[in-house]
């Protein structure tokens, strides 16, 4: 790490925040608010920079990882939402299992750990496709880590098939889904809530599907849609409920901000999050959520150029390869589909970090060029 200067501000309010980060208190609500607010962001950044370099040193995560997105029909009408479409609506597509194994088996070629499943809630298929492909995929790649179904696809599964959450878990569990995606939180506020995602399953019950995937076993992510209708106490709300489910379960492996990309949805008309903006996210998303191992910056949604900048800022994951990615780039991201390995950890020490690459569970991973190792 590089010699640090002493801490800086032009915000009298962070005087107070700082001495708590510095003494490893926890940051209360209040805090989380002056830290949205201060015009001082730099400061704010120090603060997370700060954090950061305690936990983690220049350690900087990627994983090399696939995407699948098996179909984008869906019953919801999210208005954050340019991905979904009505079944039979131009575009709309579902793959067969077979194209789904195919498409995971063109994103092989630099041995993938983790293929990572998420789609839209289709009206008609059954809760075996899913199964069914899970196992497939486990057949055919038994080393890659398979990371499946958001904690709104779990529910939306479970009152199609008529089951319980649990009896859901178990048999995705059963069928090889080794974690979950942290999509789906949006933001939890139901005032926010109700307006851009009124079809899914509200935030409590987001929160205690988190739980007892937790509970089960799984370990998941955890993410917050930002830069849309919400305000900064939404935002604090939202950090401060998914602390509180990780001081209950420690399930959370990382956090990922999500900017909010308005294009080709109905909420076309807002501005899109500015850098400024999307670096005092992943700044106060480290300072509120102590008990977080790792924050992400996800060069897909914020940009590379950005995303290397959050390596500063308390970021300390870049995502992965990708491969291909269709949520975002439906709504207009216009950054690369997917990025090589070479590159990333180009990226990385370009902003005087030291790239590690790791599998799902943050082990590390030494390779060759067509095969893998996870330290254990």
């Amino acid at each position: 790490m590089t010699e640090r200067h002493a801490f800086q501000n032009n915000d009298p309010r962070l005087s107070n925040i700082a001495e708590k980060v510095m003494a490893q208190e926890r940051l209360s609500f209040e805090d989380g608010v002056v830290l949205y607010g201060s015009a001082d962001v730099l400061a704010v950044g120090w603060l997370a920079n700060h954090v950061r370099e305690r936990m983690h040193g220049d350690l900087t995560y990627f994983n090399v990882n696939r995407h699948i997105n098996p179909t984008n029909v869906c019953v919801a009408a999210c208005r954050l939402c340019a991905f979904g479409k009505k079944k039979g609506t131009e575009g709309s597509y579902t793959m067969a299992l077979e194209e789904a194994w195919e498409t995971a088996a063109s994103g092989y070629s630099e041995a993938v750990t983790e293929f990572h499943i998420v789609g839209g809630l289709h009206p008609d298929l059954p809760f075996e496709y899913f199964l069914d492909l899970v196992t497939g995929l486990k057949e055919r790649f038994p080393k890659v880590h398979i990371k499946a179904f958001t904690m709104v696809e779990v529910a939306f599964l479970a009152k199609r098939a008529k089951l319980s959450i649990r009896e859901t878990l178990e048999k995705m569990k059963e069928a090889g889904v080794d974690s979950m995606p942290g999509g789906g939180a949006e933001i939890f506020a139901d005032r926010v809530r109700h307006i851009i995602c009124d079809h899914k399953i509200d935030g409590g019950e987001w929160l205690e599907t988190a739980k007892l995937a937790h509970q089960m076993g799984f370990r998941s992510n955890a993410t917050m849609l930002y830069g849309h209708i919400e305000n900064d106490e939404d935002r604090v709300d939202h950090l401060l409920k998914l602390r509180a489910v990780q001081d209950e379960t420690g399930g959370f492996q990382t956090f990922i901000p999500l900017a909010f990309h308005p294009d080709n949805t109905p909420l076309d008309h807002l501005p899109r999050t500015t850098g400024l903006t999307d670096l005092r996210q992943v700044a106060v998303s480290r300072l509120l959520l102590d008990n977080f191992a790792h924050i992400k910056a996800y060069w897909q949604m914020m940009t590379p150029k950005i995303a290397q900048i959050a390596l500063r800022f308390g970021a300390d994951d870049l995502d992965g390869t990708v491969i291909e990615e269709k949520i975002y780039h439906d709504a207009g991201a216009t950054t690369p589909q997917g990025m090589r390995r070479e590159e990333l950890t180009r990226l990385i020490r370009a902003a005087g970090r030291e790239p590690v690459e790791r599998d799902t569970l943050y082990r590390s991973v030494t390779r060759t060029e067509d095969s893998f190792m996870v330290a254990v």
